[in-house]
């Protein structure tokens, strides 16, 4: 059985006001996934914005996760970037224990060509000792790993499925089509996620998930029993504020909706920075 099918969620970093990281909050959101039905969590990915975390935090950040979580769901932890041999020494020194995949971006910045990406993922496959989930996010990356690349690389023995975030529904047809029994297609995209799993995608890694939790589970798992009418229904209810949290940035978005459910402070690390008032006004208001 697939361990990652459902909705698994982003989880964000909380921060206290001197930008510390706010550990009792991140348990408060935790508790607050899993009672709801989360099915796994994800930590340090952009939406944990991992791009300003230090090395000791991220690894005081699984500790901590892999800590409140006691086994009751999976785990998956961010581990990418644009240095393919750091993340691989990264790979096989940190502390991994009790974190059950990786999710691992294509590499951003640099620009890399097809076969590029493909030998970055071939040797971060070599290093890992867990399997691995990649990411397709060009809308950050600045590039998109194309259908034929991702099934190539999803031919490496402990790729297992790819978060699928480039807009491209056609794109991720094709993925899913033509790729190995093994491998799945995992919707990056929340507003796209109704869709994708209509497509044959395995559920979701949501944002949204953090504050319209039981809208946007119920619709996951409506959608994956094939349930339509339930789970189209709840995808329209949930589709104006997965649009909104991305408006001005994120997470800063999502930790609008947050806050107003009293579970973190809406303080992100620079440069992200706090959504309009307009924004934060209709995010607030769209909690349920």
């Amino acid at each position: 059985m697939f361990a990652y099918k459902g909705i698994g969620t982003a989880l964000v970093t909380p921060f206290n006001p001197d930008y510390s990281i706010d550990f009792d909050s991140l348990t408060k959101i935790i508790e607050h996934l899993l009672s709801h039905g989360t099915d796994y969590l994800v930590a340090l990915g952009t939406t944990g914005e991992v791009a300003t975390l230090s090395k000791q935090e991220k690894q005081e950040i699984i500790k901590h996760v892999v800590k409140i979580v006691a086994g009751r769901v999976p785990v998956v932890v961010g581990m990418g970037g644009n240095n393919t041999l750091a993340i691989c020494q990264e790979l096989q020194t940190a502390d991994l224990q009790g974190v059950s995949a990786i999710l691992s971006v294509s590499p951003y910045y640099n620009k890399p060509n097809q076969a590029g990406i493909i030998e970055h993922y071939k040797l971060i496959s070599n290093a890992s000792p867990l399997p691995i989930i990649i990411y397709n996010v060009p809308g950050r990356t600045g590039s998109n790993m194309t259908a034929q690349t991702q099934l190539e690389i999803a031919k490496l023995p402990n790729v297992i499925a790819t978060k699928e975030a480039s807009g491209n529904i056609e794109q991720v047809m094709t993925i899913i089509k033509n790729k190995p029994q093994n491998f799945e297609v995992i919707s990056g995209d929340d507003a796209l996620t109704f869709a994708m799993i209509a497509c044959g995608a395995v559920g979701v890694i949501s944002v949204i998930n953090h504050a319209l939790t039981a809208t946007f589970n119920s619709m996951v798992h409506h959608a994956l029993d094939g349930q339509w009418a339930q789970a189209k229904a709840l995808h329209y209810k949930a589709l104006d504020a997965s649009i909104a949290i991305f408006e001005d940035g994120s997470p800063s978005g999502i930790k609008e909706m947050l806050n107003e459910l009293n579970l973190c402070t809406t303080i992100c690390r620079p440069p992200v920075h706090a959504v309009n008032s307009a924004l934060s006004s209709r995010l607030r208001a769209m909690v349920s």
